[in-house]
């Protein structure tokens, strides 16, 4: 808690807000998105699910491939504390509400379904999005599954297992509009994501790295994405690291405050 406190502060004495951006598209980025209220019939209903999680006591064993939690200490944990400490939180949750619903994204591949509650996110942005999740735990993909049907959240396929197999089948042939990596959180394991995923690149994809700031490990994985030669714009917005590989765009990087 201590390393995100400090972190968040250093964060705050680099970021800015719309003011002195002066790329077109992120100002309209900040001003039309970053900055409007979160649509209330899509926040109210996403909150509706959440809670169905919050009541579920019951327990399941997580099988788990990235680095661990910092916060469970046992692989036996109960729903509805793995939604309220470990799921997507309400900020975050709106805030990727606003960018599905700003750029609508078709075909969305989120790596890390956890209990769905990002999905979910998703899909309250543009219900018209075909998303892809891979996760790698069994129980843990039930519990998403049993929340899609019960909603009637549809077109959500998800793969379950290792994502370093089940990844590569997702991506064949495949070109994504909006990418959520929500997965391992380490740096050999982000990185090989990243560039297992730029084959299925287009224009106008943007990705969604969460916790950029979780460890070292993972800002220096984000400070490696930042240099490669297709990434274009990037906007960190400390919980997030946002890419963009318009062609069009002068390479520059962003710390907004949202």
């Amino acid at each position: 808690m201590t390393h995100i406190l400090l972190e968040y502060f250093k964060f705050i004495t680099k970021s800015s807000n719309q003011h002195g951006v002066h790329s077109p598209f992120v100002y309209d980025l900040i001003t039309k998105c970053f900055y409007k209220k979160t649509e209330a019939t899509y926040l109210s209903k996403f909150k509706l699910i959440r809670k169905q999680l919050l009541d579920n006591k019951s327990f399941i064993k997580v099988t788990d491939f990235g680095a661990g939690s910092k916060i469970f200490k046992t692989n036996e944990r109960q729903v509805s504390k793995i939604a309220k400490v470990a799921g997507i939180s309400n900020k975050k949750s709106k805030l990727l509400i606003r960018l599905i619903a700003y750029f609508k994204p078709k075909n969305v591949l989120e790596i890390g379904t956890s209990l769905g509650l990002g999905t979910t996110a998703i899909k309250m942005g543009h219900k018209n999005s075909i998303i892809t999740s891979l996760e790698g735990c069994s129980e843990t993909s039930k519990i998403a599954q049993d929340l899609f049907d019960f909603n009637n959240l549809n077109d959500i396929k998800i793969h379950t297992g290792d994502f370093n197999k089940t990844l590569p089948k997702s991506i064949e042939n495949q070109h994504f509009d909006c990418i959520y990596f929500d997965g391992n959180h380490t740096k050999k394991d982000t990185l090989n994501y990243f560039n297992t995923c730029l084959p299925t690149i287009k224009n106008d994809s943007f990705w969604i790295f969460d916790d950029i700031y979780w460890s070292d490990e993972m800002k220096e994985a984000w400070t490696e994405i930042k240099k490669h030669p297709k990434v274009k714009v990037t906007v960190d917005v400390f919980h997030w690291g946002i890419v963009f590989f318009r062609k069009e765009q002068e390479k520059e990087h962003f710390k907004i405050r949202v």
